[in-house]
């Protein structure tokens, strides 16, 4: 089952070109822009699922080819060198190398990873401006810009920052060219209460002469392409709703020049003092890479006939893909090859937010290298909660629940069982050798357990290259692994360890059986966790060069696993293929990286002052006498110590309450008082800040999960004697509160299965109890109230909100 060939990040030596009757396959990933480190979300929406599907093309013996490389030209890149003292090919420079240090890192296996700032990207932008020109879809017009009279410059899109248009959007932060809330492309003329983002001063208009695409000229040919490839290159849905949306509304002459300096220049003579715009050029990325990879570059990007074009991207980056560059193209009036089919991702969001560059919110590519959780845990886990169909979120919970249940309990259990059967000394194994069949073997086909595992084997590699050539990656991911569970059920079933003493033929069945199975794994799952598959080649005893392979017969092979590997192979050394994490890791790096970039450097800073200071302590308390130092703690304080029970999900006591009545404070606007029946025969009065998220109306006679054993709190005068528990999204704008099911009995304990234990009678603020674990209370994207990712449960079900998705217990 052949070509495990690593292709490392980075450029082949030898350039593919397509091959008449193979099948060809040309890939590209959006172009990551270089003006930052590409977070998690940036990872799974273009560079790794592609390089899935290109790793997936190897194994199935296609002419596949995978090109990307960073967008370097356009305004965010001459903002980032303003912020930075430096040129903006400096900028492009440093974050190159960023960019391709994280790639290498995360074994995306690119055929040529470049950049647009080159001569060929010049040269192939100026080739196809000249073409349009040439065929009259070029306008100029006069159009109004902004200006600042501080800076002395007209503003570029991402120079101007402001409140989106957009009617029930209103965010405050839009930039010019696209809302990063609703994904509205702008203008920036349309922002409301516009700013300078470099000065904060607010621009003035100005007319300034620009060229446009005349877009609705070539209404006619892009329909035509897009009702036709939407069907042929199955498009995924967000795609189609997001490219039919752009059509709907009507197609606008769009401007393809910018007033700055750093970009390809316009070769035309009233415009030698402009540049393209970044959305013109940044497609044409694609192009110049692959001329850098090939002079032959044609071959492969004018020969629809011939090469099928994969496009992979997230939803914001549609319509430059699906309108745009395809009509930029068809407007040249040559032979391109068009996109055939197109992958989207929606966000995948972190913890209680949105990842953002930006603002340096999330977890970064090379944040996930320093946490020294393996590579192949990280690709799994994005891949196995990849946005396909909507937004997903990035927990580092879920990470731990994944790792810890699917990898190593699952998976790696399975192959390490098997492995190190067979490493067993003869006797007790089979010497490190892969038994050899006799003819006192039971009949493959008529030995039941392994002729229902096959039936099972088949089908999941039938489904596993119906959902890759789908290119739904999630779905092949997760078919792939239920055969690590019918190997795991196949060895409890036929429980190999007594086979071996009382029916050593069918334990030598079995165990070629499992092995085969092994390979079969490995090879399946090479498209996701390359090194994974490193590995398991290594433990078979296997060069890192044998090639995998899922051609027709490979495929074939599948229904024969005790065939797959040779009887009498050597294998090598099993060791255990993932390493569990524990929850103190993972709090470890839930608060490592809260908040912002910025936040976390002065963090790290104030840390470093506080050590400096401990550090001079402990010198003082050196000098002045040692024997201080050695004095061991008394039996009274070890006892103090112990009797401190761990901080347990267990020790709150959360009940279902009935608000029997709610009132607003009488001196508080923005407090309710209300009385709570929590099942001990006389209410509990508890004051609550909703008065500006939820009306008092809203508040009467409704049921409610109540934490009632915090120390009470005089609030405006009033002693609050219990707390309501309410989530509320990542800024705080809307709150709601946790229901218990309508059902449920007022108050009975609201528990997190898996934790048992009593609560504690009143919790000592002191020890931070509450603090401790409400970081960990989350709404998931089912709207249930979770503790991590265990619901609060009650006899008659989950509590619930309304519509808050990752949004924050308190």
């Amino acid at each position: 089952m052949g070509d495990v060939s690593d292709h490392a990040a980075g450029d082949r030596k030898v350039p593919k070109l397509p091959i008449e009757g193979k099948r060809n396959i040309l890939i590209t990933s959006a172009l990551p822009y270089v003006n930052n480190v590409p977070h998690l979300g940036n990872i799974i929406g273009c560079v790794l699922s592609a390089d899935v599907f290109a790793r997936y093309c190897r194994l199935r013996g296609y002419n596949a080819i995978y090109m990307c490389g960073t967008d370097e030209y356009g305004t965010a890149t001459e903002t980032k060198a303003m912020e930075e003292n430096s040129t903006p090919k400096e900028i492009c420079d440093k974050y190159y190398a960023i960019h391709k240090e994280v790639y290498e890192w995360f074994n995306i296996s690119f055929d040529k990873f470049g950049r647009t700032s080159t001569p060929q990207q010049t040269e192939v932008c100026q080739a196809i401006f000249k073409k349009l020109l040439e065929n009259n879809w070029l306008s100029e017009n006069t159009m109004q810009q902004l200006y600042c009279d501080t800076c002395k410059r007209f503003l570029a899109d991402r120079l101007v920052e402001g409140t989106c248009p957009k009617e029930g959007c209103d965010y405050k932060s839009a930039r010019g060219d696209q809302c990063e809330k609703c994904s509205k492309l702008l203008n920036p003329t349309e922002l409301k209460d516009p700013r300078c983002k470099v000065c904060q001063k607010t621009p003035r208009i100005r007319d300034t002469n620009h060229l446009f695409l005349e877009l609705p000229l070539l209404k006619d040919r892009l329909e035509e392409y897009i009702n036709k490839m939407s069907v042929a290159g199955s498009w995924s849905q967000n795609a189609i709703q997001a490219t039919y949306a752009w059509l709907k509304e009507g197609l606008k002459s769009r401007c393809i020049t910018r007033d700055l300096k750093w970009g390809v220049p316009v070769p035309h003579e009233r415009y030698s003092d402009k540049v393209f715009y970044v959305w013109f050029d940044a497609p044409i990325g694609y192009v110049s890479i692959t001329s850098c990879y090939t002079p032959e570059w044609e071959k492969w990007w004018k020969n629809p006939e011939n090469v099928e074009l994969y496009q992979f991207m997230g939803k914001d980056n549609v319509p430059f893909h699906t309108v745009m560059f395809p009509s930029t193209l068809l407007g040249t009036e040559e032979n391109w090859t068009l996109m055939k089919t197109i992958s989207v991702t929606e966000y995948l969001n972190y913890e209680a937010g949105k990842f953002s560059k930006s603002k340096g919110i999330g977890v970064f590519g090379n944040d996930a290298k320093d946490t020294n959780i393996p590579v192949e845990v990280w690709r799994y886990y994005l891949l196995n909660n990849r946005p396909e169909v909507s937004d997903t979120l990035f927990t580092w919970a879920d990470l731990q629940a994944k790792l810890n249940s699917e990898l190593l309990n699952n998976l790696g259990n399975f192959i390490n069982r098997v492995l190190s059967f067979i490493a067993k000394p003869p006797g007790q194994g089979y010497g490190s050798v892969i038994p050899k069949p006799s003819d006192s073997d039971p009949d493959p086909l008529t030995h039941e357990p392994t002729k229902k595992l096959v039936g099972s084997i088949v089908e999941c590699v039938e489904q596993y290259v119906e959902a890759m050539e789908k290119v739904k990656l999630k779905q092949g991911l997760k078919t792939a692994m239920s055969i690590s569970n019918e190997g795991n059920g196949y060895l409890q079933e036929s429980q190999f360890w007594k086979l071996y003493k009382d029916d050593q033929p069918s334990c030598s069945l079995v165990i070629r059986t499992s092995a085969g199975l092994v390979y079969l794994l490995a090879c399946l799952l090479e498209p996701f966790m390359p090194s994974f598959s490193l590995e398991v080649l290594k433990q078979l005893n296997f060069p890192p060069e044998t090639p995998f392979s899922l051609e027709k017969g490979d495929i074939d092979r599948a229904s024969r696993p005790w065939d797959i590997l040779p009887a009498g192979h050597k294998i090598g050394t099993p060791e255990p293929l993932f390493k569990e994490l524990k929850d103190e890791e993972v709090e470890f790096f839930r608060t490592k990286f809260a908040g912002s970039q910025a936040d976390r450097i002065v963090r790290a800073e104030a840390e470093a002052e506080k050590m400096a200071e401990q550090l001079k302590k402990t010198k003082v308390s050196e000098s002045s006498g040692k024997k201080q130092q050695n004095k061991k703690p008394t039996s009274e304080a070890k006892a103090r110590a112990s009797a401190e029970p761990e901080i347990s999900i267990a020790r709150l006591d959360i009940r279902v309450g009935l608000i029997t009545s709610a009132q607003k404070h009488p001196d508080a606007d923005s407090l309710y008082v209300e009385e709570i029946d929590v099942g001990e025969g006389q209410t509990r009065t508890v004051v609550s800040g909703l008065v500006k998220y939820i009306p008092l109306e809203e508040m009467q006679n409704r049921k409610v999960c109540v934490l009632c054993n915090l120390k009470p709190a005089t609030m405006r005068g009033i002693k609050s004697q219990a707390m309501v528990l309410a989530a509320s999204n990542s800024d705080h704008t809307k709150v709601e509160l946790v229901e218990p099911p309508k059902s449920a009995q007022v108050g009975e304990r609201v528990t997190i299965p898996g934790f048992d234990g009593e609560p504690d009678d009143v919790l000592n603020p002191k020890k931070k109890v509450w603090e401790t674990l409400q970081v960990d209370l989350h709404t998931n994207t089912e709207l249930v109230a979770c503790y991590k990712d265990i619901p609060f449960t009650t006899s008659a079900g989950v509590c619930t909100v309304s519509s808050i998705t990752g949004g924050s217990i308190r």
